[in-house]
């Protein structure tokens, strides 16, 4: 789940805090530290609301069986390894050095182009509920292939699949994670009909291979006006480069949508190698100066824990 704070003021801040702590509240499996954590959602929020001076975008991931928070802001960074207690009186730096003794991995990096990224895993983990790893649907696909043009399908045909199958998807649909779950949803519907749109321009037959794979991604990702790349590419692992978002400046009001990749790409993947992860290394939507994404296939994908995992069905 994702938020944006703009602008970052400290009552959005307070506000995203009470309703983050009650989602923590309802999922976990110990209400005795829940306001522990709501005290570290607390005080990342608020050193980057004074700190930052710009839009704040929070992910909570809580794919693994503890959530990993993670706050996005554009102000300066600084170095994990110098929090220290504050002494005396002084209050400044208190915050931090709480949030390093109560959470754990916690970690700051510096995006490539201004600001930075603050994870860190919260002491929680989560009551078992079901996956949101979803069959693509094989009923009505959209959009039909015959839409496809010389270099693939188009937005307009991208971009009414999305919102019917998410208005499909939507009113079956209930819990905290629904949002995600109906961009999951449509992400494994459309990415599987864009690689059958591909089998047929390319008269591929049988398992696509991890260059016939990424060059999938790339055929779709043009076609919807998105400007990937490719970064490395092997048996393991595929790294793409992205300079535009196929959803404009929209997608940084809506980080949700980054779902959208992860689900097309990883359903691919999973689908002809049997395992897949898609990591969201860096993104657009919330505030890096490029995306990138790394697709784990088979063994690789089987041996990560993190990111969003996907398996072939049937």
């Amino acid at each position: 789940m994702e938020w944006l704070l703009a602008p970052a003021t400290a009552a959005a801040a307070s506000t995203l805090r009470g309703e983050l702590t009650a989602f923590l509240r309802r999922h976990a499996e110990e209400s005795d530290v829940v306001d522990d954590a709501g005290l570290v959602v607390s005080e990342l929020l608020g050193n980057a609301v004074e700190h930052a001076g710009g839009p704040i975008w929070v992910t909570l991931d809580w794919s693994a069986s503890r959530p990993e928070l993670v706050v996005h802001d554009l102000g300066p960074t600084f170095d994990v390894g110098k929090l220290t207690l504050p002494t005396g009186d002084s209050v400044r730096g208190r915050g931090l050095w709480l949030v390093s003794q109560l959470a754990t991995d916690l970690d700051v990096v510096a995006k490539r182009d201004v600001g930075k990224r603050i994870g860190t895993v919260l002491p929680l983990t989560r009551r078992v509920e079901r996956s949101i790893d979803p069959p693509r649907r094989e009923v009505n696909p959209l959009p039909a292939l015959d839409e496809a043009g010389p270099t693939g399908f188009g937005r307009e045909s991208f971009l009414r699949a999305l919102v019917v199958e998410l208005a499909r998807t939507a009113e079956n649909s209930t819990g905290p994670a629904s949002a995600e779950q109906t961009v999951a949803q449509v992400g494994a519907t459309v990415g599987g009909q864009m690689e059958e749109e591909y089998r047929r321009a390319r008269e591929v037959v049988g398992r696509l291979t991890v260059d016939q794979i990424t060059d999938c991604y790339l055929r779709l990702k043009a076609a919807i006006n998105g400007d990937f790349y490719v970064i490395s590419a092997d048996e393991e692992r595929i790294v793409l480069g992205n300079r535009r978002c196929p959803f404009g400046d929209t997608v940084r009001r809506a980080p949700a949508l980054c779902r959208m990749t992860s689900s097309v790409f990883g359903g691919i993947a999973a689908r002809n190698h049997g395992d897949a992860v898609v990591l969201l290394d860096e993104r657009i939507a919330v505030g890096d100066p490029e995306c990138r994404v790394t697709v784990l296939l088979g063994e690789a994908a089987r041996k990560n824990p993190g990111g969003h995992h996907y398996r072939q069905h049937g």
